[in-house]
């Protein structure tokens, strides 16, 4: 897919056939993630991929709206260090976010599907991944061939007017 048509197809994927992910399709999405651009270069996060089912089952249970992750391929968990001032959890939230896109939209790419989560439950996801003290789940981004059908360009999106959001020069 072109990068243009990869992020036009790309959507909120929460049903997932029962397919794997094949390793180097795994392993491209984590690559886009590692190679994201980063405040000062501080690359500030970790990378779980989680594939075993039972363990996509439990981790699914960390958010009331993570039951995507329980049926996904895979899961990758974002892990992120205890930040040493507002300032800096800001900046390395935008950090997450960029790495997270860039798994998304490599995804797209593959003709994969992916859906982001948040993490109420720090302890369950700490049990589950293993992360050391310090750092926490930011989030989550589960990973699957889409049940729906495959991923295909959205030609009339469900987007407010462009007017509306773009303003050159001032508001």
């Amino acid at each position: 897919m072109e990068t243009w048509d990869a992020i036009r197809a790309r959507r909120n994927v929460r049903d997932y056939l029962d397919r794997p992910i094949s390793d180097e399709d795994l392993d491209r999405i984590l690559e886009a993630g590692w190679r994201s651009p980063s405040s000062r270069n501080e690359q500030p996060w970790a990378f779980v991929a989680v594939t075993d089912r039972e363990q996509l089952r439990e981790l699914s249970k960390v958010w009331r709206g993570a039951g995507h992750v329980a049926t996904s391929a895979a899961t990758v968990a974002l892990i992120e260090p205890e930040a040493e001032s507002p300032e800096h959890a800001a900046s390395i939230r935008y950090d997450l976010g960029q790495a997270t896109l860039s798994m998304m939209v490599a995804a797209a790419d593959r003709g994969i599907g992916s859906c982001h989560s948040s993490v109420a439950d720090q302890d369950l996801a700490r049990t589950i991944l293993g992360h050391p003290e310090r750092h926490r789940c930011a989030l989550l981004v589960s990973f699957g061939y889409p049940a729906g059908g495959p991923l295909r360009p959205i030609i009339h999106p469900d987007r407010r007017p462009m007017d509306e959001v773009v303003h050159r020069g001032r508001w």
